[in-house]
């Protein structure tokens, strides 16, 4: 009756399960890891950004910021004062750009 009818069986199905199942094991954890280091590469970034807008503001002002605040609007957004997960950037009395962790 269902001689020439093809179809996948119990043992193939969980064994394609069971493969699929140790890839999200191995992958996902690693998708996880990697969101923190794109915010740090991001905020690198962003970092460098403000120092370029910083030194524009010295060759135009000739003398450097004394704030972040002094960069705002003109050369940069307010948006841009903090890195997306918190931190803080900083301008030190020479223009030098840093950032600050969220909470220190």
């Amino acid at each position: 009756m269902f001689k020439n009818e093809k179809a996948f069986t119990l043992v193939e199905m969980l064994i394609v399960l069971m493969i699929i199942s140790v890839l999200l094991i191995l992958i996902v954890p690693n998708l996880i890891n990697k969101g923190k280091d794109v915010y740090e590469q991001g905020c690198d970034a962003l970092v460098a950004v403000v120092q370029a807008q910083a030194d524009a503001y010295t060759i135009e002002k000739g003398s450097p910021p004394t704030s972040i605040g002094d960069l705002v609007p003109e050369y940069i957004r307010e948006d841009q004062k903090t890195c997306p997960q918190g931190d803080v950037i900083t301008i030190d009395q020479k223009g030098n750009v840093g950032r600050v962790p969220e909470g220190s």
